[in-house]
């Protein structure tokens, strides 16, 4: 039987609450892989050599990759799972976290597996050159080689527990090897270390990943008979509609972080030929911008548990309260922080190296790229709900109407009328239409929902 506590969470906790307690460990932990990526780049930063830090910025893409892994498995299993909760499904529930883990087990492993098959081409593909292609490889040595696995069941875990409810579980593990990672990358990284440079930085992240994944064994370990969340090989189905269901959200979920692995490498791409110091400074703003987008993500994934249970309760006005107060707390903070990033730009580009060409670019950058959060916002709000509700098609055709229809042409376009600077400003030009997008698809939605008709 589901735990009271979550029935009453789902079910009865005020709605401004109900968000907060799911949304803030959820945001919490969705820092938690930015955080892992400006610590790297903080303290490979602090060696002041651009040829370091624009291998950890080229190898980003590939780390990035693990997000479609994540995705397919940890947003469409824990989307089943919340709406199954709300069902009072516990069978479909059970399969669902099994397939889930299982999945990105095995699927961690082969891409581990193709990266090392593949590794030359892929440097090349990455945008890497003679000068940056070892410091580049020995960086994914260390994270994808052998951190592939742990760093993707990190995640799935995290979403698994999260979709019953419990966020503050979810979010100490994957935040306990964030921590653990910021005291190890000085020790690794810097001369009076082991003076490894970015491999130090590398090894670190894989090291503070199996720490997480051991706090989730540990948590499954200590609530059996007491969660929901089943790893269990007995449990493990491929019934049609266990594969299907979790692939229905999963898939899209995944394509659309697999179009984000491109247009991140197009865009190293793009900057590679203006040389180390304008992809360091790239890296640096993108990471950065990062913190207030992976806020935004965080929230709407928080409530989706909340929209996924609601939905599948019928309960369509409490799914409707939860919608309009984490609009409202959203936009708010998100538009907060972008203009900080926009008004400290140079202090901050400025914290994560000392090279005066590398901040002046920076600083550039990063102004125009978290001036896209506000309106991201809006947008990740809209596909959390499409995920959450299993409509993934919805959330598909977004991701390809963002990154195919406007993103991507708008960084050659842009590039073109701007050289350099103009790359920054691809995502801000895609955003602003797709907010409007965004808004337009919800609305229909929802009015489908109150009419009975989704």
């Amino acid at each position: 039987m589901a735990d009271e506590r979550k029935t009453q969470l789902f079910e009865q906790t005020a709605v401004p609450r109900a968000v907060m307690i799911l949304s803030v460990p959820t945001v919490l932990s969705c820092l938690v892989s930015i955080f892992y990526s400006l610590a790297d780049t903080y303290f490979v930063g602090m060696l002041n050599d651009p040829v370091q830090t624009a291998a950890v910025t080229l190898a980003a893409p590939v780390l990035l990759a693990f997000n479609a892994v994540n995705n397919l498995f940890g947003v469409g299993g824990s989307s089943m799972m919340s709406r199954a909760l709300g069902r009072g499904d516990m069978k479909t529930l059970r399969a669902s976290s099994a397939f889930g883990f299982w999945g990105a087990l095995v699927c961690g492993v082969l891409y581990s597996l193709a990266c090392f098959a593949g590794m030359q081409p892929l440097l090349s593909l990455l945008g890497a050159n003679a000068v940056t292609a070892g410091p580049t490889q020995d960086y994914m040595f260390y994270t994808v080689l052998l951190g592939a696995t742990p760093s993707i069941l990190n995640v799935v875990m995290a979403y698994l527990i999260r979709s019953e409810g419990a966020t503050l579980h979810a979010s100490v593990g994957a935040m306990s090897g964030c921590l653990l990672n910021i005291v190890l990358d000085p020790v690794f990284i810097l001369p009076w270390g082991l003076n490894m440079g970015a491999a130090g930085a590398a090894l670190a992240t894989l090291i503070s990943n199996c720490f997480a994944v051991c706090y989730f064994f540990g948590y499954l370990i200590f609530k059996r008979g007491k969660t929901c969340v089943c790893i269990s090989p007995r449990a493990l189905s491929f019934k049609k509609e266990i594969v299907g269901g979790v692939f229905a959200v999963g898939v899209p979920a995944s394509i659309q972080n697999l179009l984000n692995v491109t247009s991140h490498t197009l865009l190293n791409n793009l900057a590679s030929p203006y040389g180390p110091t304008a992809i360091a400074a790239m890296g640096i703003a993108s990471k950065v911008s990062m913190v207030p987008l992976y806020i935004s993500q965080g929230i709407s994934q928080g409530v989706m548990p909340l929209i996924g249970y609601t939905y599948a309760a019928r309960r369509i006005p409490r799914m409707k309260e939860t919608l309009k107060f984490t609009a409202k707390l959203s936009l708010t903070l998100l538009t907060a922080i972008a203009l900080f990033f926009v008004i400290f730009a140079g202090p901050v580009t400025g914290a994560f190296i000392d090279d005066a060409e590398t901040v002046a670019y920076g600083q550039v950058f990063l102004r125009f790229q978290v001036a896209s959060i506000p309106f991201l916002a809006a947008d990740f709000l809209a596909v959390g709900v499409f995920q959450a509700v299993g409509k993934g098609t919805l959330s598909l055709f977004m991701a390809c109407a963002r990154k195919i229809l406007l993103e991507i042409p708008a960084l050659y376009i842009l590039n073109a009328l701007w050289p350099l600077y103009g790359l920054s400003c691809g995502q801000l030009a895609a955003e602003i239409i797709m907010a409007a997008l965004a808004a337009c698809l919800l609305l229909r939605l929802l009015k489908r929902i109150e009419q009975g008709q989704a």
